[in-house]
C-alpha cells in the first residue's frame, strides 16, 4: 500500500503568537514562507495521486511553495472551527476557564459555538473515506492544520477524535500515515522539513 504524507501549513503569525486560528484566513509570515519552500526537499520525487489542500490561504500557499501540483481543495480540511475562541490564547482562555484544554472542555456553546472534537472528526472521516481509494493508485498527500491532522491520525488509527490529543504537529511538519501487516500505522511523526 501506499502512504498519507500529511503536511501542517508554515507558520503564521497567529499561530507563532499561539493564537487559535481556526476560520480566520491568516497569512504565512516570512518564516513560514521560507518554511514552505524548504518542503521541497523533503517532497522531491513526490508524485502523488491525489493532492487535497484545506481552503485557507495559510495551507494553500504552503502547498504552492512546497511545489505540489494538481492540488484540490477540501472544505473537510478546514481547521477545527473554535467558534468564541478564535483568536485566542490558551492563557487568555483559561483567566476565564482555569485549567481548560480543548481536547477535554471544547468550544464555548452559545452565540458562536465552533465546533466539538466529534464534529472534526467526522470531517477527517469524510477526507479518510475520500482519500482511501486514491492510495491503491499511489501515494495522497494533505496539507492543512495542526488540530485537524491531529484528529485525522486518531481516526486513521481507530482512536477516538478527542485521542488527536495523543500527537503534536508543529507548523510546516510532516508526517505519514500507513500500514503494517494490513494494520493502520503512524510511520513518522511530526518531522520538520
Amino acid at each position: 500500500m501506499n502512504t498519507l504524507i500529511l503536511i501542517r501549513h508554515g507558520e503564521t503569525e497567529w499561530s507563532r503568537t499561539g493564537r487559535h486560528t481556526g476560520r480566520t484566513d491568516v497569512a504565512l509570515t516570512a518564516r513560514g514562507e521560507r518554511q514552505a519552500r524548504d518542503l521541497r526537499r523533503v517532497l522531491s520525487g513526490c508524485d502523488p495521486a491525489l493532492t487535497l489542500v484545506s481552503p485557507a490561504l495559510r495551507a494553500r500557499r504552503t502547498a504552492e511553495l512546497a511545489g505540489l501540483p494538481r492540488r484540490e481543495p477540501d472544505r473537510n480540511l478546514w481547521e477545527w472551527d473554535y467558534g468564541g475562541y478564535e483568536g485566542m490564547t490558551t492563557q487568555a482562555i483559561r483567566q476565564a476557564r482555569p485549567g481548560w484544554f480543548l481536547w477535554r472542555d471544547g468550544v464555548p456553546s452559545g452565540a458562536t459555538p465552533g465546533e466539538t472534537a466529534q464534529e472534526v472528526g467526522l470531517r477527517a472521516d469524510a477526507v479518510l473515506a475520500r482519500v482511501r481509494p486514491a492510495l491503491g493508485v499511489g501515494d495522497v498527500v494533505l496539507v492543512a492544520h495542526g488540530h485537524l491532522l491531529r484528529v485525522l491520525v486518531a481516526r486513521w488509527l481507530g482512536l477516538a477524535a478527542d485521542r488527536g490529543r495523543l500527537f503534536r504537529l508543529d507548523t510546516a511538519t510532516v508526517s505519514t500515515l500507513g500500514w503494517e501487516h494490513a494494520e493502520p500505522v503512524v510511520n513518522s511523526l511530526n518531522l520538520p522539513a
